[in-house]
């Protein structure tokens, strides 16, 4: 079975006039809008540590003023937390590398596979958290220095017994190659996690994600975390570009939350070789696309998102100089007046 859900329903149509386009796509990026409700999700964890609480409850109502129910009270509150905190694979600090087992293999396109590797523990979780990534090695055997290259789970925080890597191989890529070379049954050296941009639930009103090739991997770890919670009302606009239309990684998946939530969540894909029936953008990610669909500059409390291949991210927005240092803010977000504060580089 694939390891991938099927989308609920295709992407919507262009709008057929340009103008007509430009104004409705405005009218997103700048409103602010009332989130419409949604569904709230549920597990066991937590009527398991709803019902501690609630016998605890119990006992503090007969016990209420004595030294008993504040011990009552604190023991219900470690039980709680006993509950809902699952054991982590990867711990960071100290910990160093993890030998995990390739599980499965899936082929997603020509040059794109996805992984799943086994945690040590069929009740761990991979223990990386939202806007983080980890680190993977390998030596090769004609070289005396492994090969270390970071990446980040496209599988949810919470998923127990496995993680998920989507990786595209690059020609001369010593570590992409070697993954797209693994089969099931081997293992590879992983640690983590390295925590990027901390995020919280409505840490900003709305968040603009330009993203190239396998840097859609951290947009859609961060648009999954903010879609599974529904405390978290932030807006997401999310640019796309890719070579061609079987490039576009996690489109089913993206696709099911633009038709989830489509007040507060819309994509825009463009390609530099678009079939003649494609109806997004064309070419390269334009100064005029994202002035039309991005949050204006002026917008109180928004964020901005950059990730994908050197060439993209210098026209965009200049690349980092380093993993703790973003660089200097260039490029076409500069010049449309975005302040550095107002822009993160994965």
């Amino acid at each position: 079975m694939s390891l991938f859900v099927a989308s609920r329903s295709a992407f919507r149509a262009a709008a057929p006039i340009k103008q007509r386009f430009q104004q409705s796509v405005r009218k997103y990026a700048t409103e602010q809008g009332t989130p419409t409700p949604e569904p709230k999700s549920g597990s066991n964890t937590l009527l398991y540590a709803a019902g501690a609480a609630g016998l605890g409850g119990v006992g503090y109502y007969f016990l209420s003023g004595t030294s008993t129910a504040k011990k009552a009270e604190a023991t219900v509150k470690e039980a709680a937390a006993a509950v809902t905190e699952k054991k982590k694979a990867l711990t960071g600090g100290d910990q160093g590398f993890v030998s995990l087992l390739l599980e499965d293999v899936e082929t997603i396109n020509h040059n794109t596979k996805l992984f799943r590797f086994k945690l040590p523990e069929d009740d761990m979780v991979s223990g990386v958290t939202v806007t983080s990534a980890i680190l993977t090695k390998f030596k090769p055997n004609d070289s005396d220095k492994p090969v270390i290259r970071p990446y980040t789970p496209i599988s949810d925080e919470e998923t127990v017994g496995h993680m998920d890597l989507l990786i595209k191989k690059y020609p001369n890529g010593p570590m992409s190659t070697h993954l797209h070379d693994m089969v099931p049954g081997q293992r590879l050296e992983i640690k983590g996690p390295l925590p990027k941009y901390p995020w919280s639930a409505n840490k900003h009103q709305h968040i603009g994600l330009i993203a190239g090739g396998t840097g859609i991997t951290p947009m859609f770890q961060l648009c999954r975390a903010i879609f599974s919670n529904p405390e978290d009302k932030t807006k997401v606009t999310l640019v796309f570009g890719n070579v061609s239309e079987e490039d576009i990684l996690l489109k089913k998946e993206l696709a099911e939350l633009e038709n989830t939530y489509p007040k507060r969540f819309r994509a825009f894909y463009v390609l530099d070789n678009p079939p003649k029936e494609w109806a997004g953008g064309k070419g390269y990610i334009t100064k005029e696309l994202l002035k039309t669909v991005l949050p204006e500059p002026k917008s109180e409390n928004i964020k901005l998102f950059v990730c994908g291949p050197p060439g993209m991210m210098t026209s965009i927005s200049g690349n980092k100089k380093s993993p703790r240092d973003q660089g200097e803010l260039v490029g076409v977000l500069k010049e449309l007046g975005y302040t550095p504060e107002q822009v993160y580089k994965f």
